[in-house]
């Protein structure tokens, strides 16, 4: 392949290399702390499907509807290091199915996340997941999750989007996160006439993406 053509059909010039197929990657970020990178894989129902690729070791389930978060660690920890080891950091799903995986932190204690989808990091390390299409029946959402220290893996869902939405692009300032609303009301059947969600300004009104602010009542830092 010539380099334009790897630039355009950059996917088929990782097949040509043999590059390991991955689920549905949507986002990568370092953690300023750590320096460790996470890639969020937000799902492949097709995997192990007919001639698909199967189940390995980075993408531990066939038709993995909910998918998972891999944490990757260069060589030495070093950025210009042209080597790294992986590990699965998170398997998302809910907590009851064994598939799942929380960093090895207790699953009775960790919020159910499907389709992880666009990560993001606060001053602490804490790597914070918006999702996008949750397989498990209940609205998408921004998720909070440590990186390290005794509670790594332990997981809480910090927000939920409206019917249809999807949670996109976080930002983790000191004391307030700002979140996408994208789509709300995106379901199947739904028309202007009979909207799915009413949401921002309520019913009788039209239905609008929109971004959102939140903060802590008490004044303290986001991720503390």
């Amino acid at each position: 392949m010539t380099a334009d053509e790897v630039f355009v059909f950059t996917r088929l010039a990782g097949d040509r290399v043999g590059a390991t197929k991955m689920d549905r990657p949507e986002d990568i970020e370092p953690n300023p702390v750590t320096g460790k990178v996470y890639v969020a894989l937000t799902n492949n129902t097709n995997r192990g499907v007919g001639s698909n690729a199967k189940a390995d070791e980075a993408n531990p389930r066939n038709a993995n509807k909910h998918g998972h978060v891999l944490e990757l660690t260069e060589r030495w920890n070093r950025p210009e290091s042209t080597r790294f080891a992986w590990s699965l950091f998170l398997v998302a799903g809910d907590p009851e199915d064994p598939a799942t995986y929380f960093a090895g932190f207790p699953k009775d204690s960790v919020s159910p996340i499907s389709c992880p989808d666009n990560v993001a990091f606060d001053e602490h390390g804490n790597l914070w997941i918006s999702t996008d299409g949750s397989a498990l029946g209940s609205h998408d959402g921004l998720f909070g999750v440590a990186t390290r220290g005794d509670r790594r893996g332990e997981l809480k869902q910090f927000l939920t989007v409206p019917n249809g939405a999807e949670t996109c692009g976080p930002v983790i300032q000191d004391r307030r996160v700002l979140v996408a609303v994208q789509h709300p009301g995106e379901v199947d059947g739904a028309t202007v006439d009979r909207p799915a969600s009413a949401w921002p300004d309520g019913p009788g009104t039209y239905v609008r993406p929109a971004v959102v602010a939140v903060w802590r009542a008490d004044g303290q830092d986001i991720g503390v």
